[in-house]
């Protein structure tokens, strides 16, 4: 096991059921953080791997190392000398609600130099971004049961 240098962990819930946000999360279309574009090789599951697009940035590449379907997935970045994993889980809390769940660690050999940058890029943008998610979850999931 690897010394792990920095992690966060952050939940929210939305109002969504548990199977319904498992089906539009593992939908890398309905990730939304622009300017980032997602794409994925092949079907939510382990041993596939994606790709972030940035503008002006070289395309980040990273693996889904693991899949619990219904229930979470980690996710890992190779970095120069250290891995960033993002463990994500998914827990009913309601017929009609769900909690999700991100941890995300740093961890390897050159992760204490990569801390300061990591932190930065995650620690303010963490929490407003899985608002966002569960918000958009649950809208989509109060469209599906009235469409217009």
């Amino acid at each position: 096991m690897m010394n792990i240098a920095w992690e966060m962990t952050h939940s929210v819930a939305t109002e969504a059921s548990q199977d319904f946000a498992w089906t539009y999360w593992t939908d890398v279309t309905n990730w939304d953080d622009p300017p980032a574009r997602f794409e994925l090789d092949g079907p939510f599951a382990a041993g596939s791997r994606g790709t972030t697009h940035v503008p002006g940035q070289e395309p980040l590449r990273w693996l889904i190392r693991e899949v619990d379907p219904r229930n979470g997935a980690t996710i890992e970045l190779q970095l120069d000398g250290a891995v960033l994993s993002f463990e994500w889980r998914l827990a009913a809390i309601s017929r009609e609600r769900t909690l999700l769940s991100q941890r995300v660690l740093l961890q390897g050999e050159n992760a204490a130099t990569l801390r300061a940058q990591v932190e930065a890029s995650f620690a303010v943008t963490l929490p407003d971004g899985m608002k966002k998610l569960a918000s958009a979850i649950g809208a989509a999931a109060a469209r599906s049961k009235n469409p217009r």
